[in-house]
């Protein structure tokens, strides 16, 4: 049977999602774009012979709307007879790009395509392809859940309270984030990943100096009186601080078959060994990535201890931590370069941003097997596992 194979992976530097964030001036079909030609660039590939180009976006509106995958293809010069999609799996709609370039190398469908995300939200604000008083979830919803659905902050609350999180644990996780990723970024382990962009070389959001002793100053982000009415138990210790920013970013992967590297003299960097997407609790909507987990490494035939590293997207820090309870995991081998707390959160982008990390930290560390997994709103969550080559 055939496989697939990640030969090429690049991202932009993360900015921050403000009106004065460093790429807040850059359309977000450039910033797709970039990674596009970047990766291209890099693997030296004819972008005529790609397949196809699926690319993820949360916000589909405005600047970010009409497929805005298919504009990026155009904008970075690739023939015209390239197609290309969008996909909204939420915050997991990059990664979910993956899955399918993946599954479509090993059917027979692809012999090269294109896994990408971006997100703008300096320029497309998070809810803004929901319109005001209009309702995105139907009666049939409203009755299923009759007492309503809720944000994903009350969630991280919700979660943080299920599993006895307190403040200072999640702070401190926060704080570990922000830590690697500057250690990462000081060590030059971001070089092969990142593509400057208009002379911005660095991810915006990662703070050296963070302690745990600034992050217990910080209110909470979610206090709501009806939500603390209806849900006596949350203590409300999520903040900005221990949760992901806004961001603007694009990422993209370069995915074939060993077989069409070969012949084309491309370095397989890991291969894409199993899948899992799964759905949850659409209250507890982050917990996805438990299940994912167990699914992706039964698909897998493996066990935990058989995973090296790890990359579990930082939505909050309660979800990571939870996830860690639930699992057994080594929390030395997590997001070791840094998570989206300090690197950034660009929603459509993150799957990708989260794989070009994974396998650019496989190759630095000789690790044999990855896994990757992320929440997302509604209740969902992807995981696939990685073979280092």
């Amino acid at each position: 049977m055939r496989d697939a194979v990640i030969v090429e992976a690049v991202r932009t530097p993360i900015g921050k999602g403000r009106p004065n964030g460093s790429l807040a001036h850059v359309h977000p079909v450039e910033l797709l774009a970039h990674t596009l030609r970047t990766l291209v660039e890099r693997s030296g590939v004819d972008p005529a012979l790609i397949d196809d180009v699926i690319g993820g976006t949360v916000d589909q509106v405005g600047e970010q709307a009409m497929n805005t995958t298919r504009y990026a293809v155009l904008s970075a010069g690739f023939p015209e007879s390239v197609p290309a999609t969008t996909v909204d799996r939420q915050c997991g709609s990059s990664q979910q790009a993956v899955h399918f370039a993946a599954q479509g190398v090993i059917s027979g469908a692809y012999d090269l395509v294109v896994a990408c995300g971006v997100e703008s939200m300096s320029r497309v604000p998070m809810w803004s392809n929901v319109p005001a008083g209009k309702d995105p979830f139907g009666p049939g919803v409203a009755e299923r859940y009759s007492e309503g659905l809720i944000p994903q902050g009350i969630s991280a609350e919700l979660i943080a309270a299920k599993w006895s999180l307190s403040r200072e644990e999640m702070d401190a996780f926060a704080v570990e984030s922000h830590r690697k990723a500057a250690e990462a970024w000081e060590s030059g382990l971001f070089a092969d990943e990142v593509a400057p962009l208009d002379g911005v070389t660095r991810d915006e959001c990662v703070r050296p100096g963070s302690s745990t002793e600034v992050l217990a100053g910080l209110k909470p982000a979610y206090y709501d009186p009806a939500f603390a009415e209806r849900f006596p138990q949350i203590d409300w210790n999520v903040t900005a601080g221990n949760a992901s920013p806004v961001n603007d970013g694009a990422s993209a992967v370069l995915i074939t078959s060993s077989e069409t590297a070969a012949r084309l003299g491309l370095r397989p960097l890991a291969r894409l060994h199993s899948f899992a997407v799964t759905g949850s609790d659409p209250l507890l909507m982050l917990t996805g990535v438990v299940p994912a987990t167990e699914k992706v490494l039964r698909k897998a035939s493996l066990s935990l201890d058989d995973i090296d590293l790890f990359e579990v997207n930082e939505a909050f820090s309660s979800v990571v931590l939870a996830w860690r309870q639930e699992t057994g995991a080594d929390l030395s081998k997590v997001n070791v370069h840094g998570g989206a707390i300090a690197i950034g959160h660009p929603l459509g982008a993150s799957g990708t941003r989260l794989t070009t990390t994974l396998v650019h930290a496989m190759r630095a560390r000789g690790a044999r097997y990855a896994l990757q997994t992320m929440c997302e709103a509604g209740g969902l969550a992807n995981a696939m596992v990685l073979e280092g080559l």
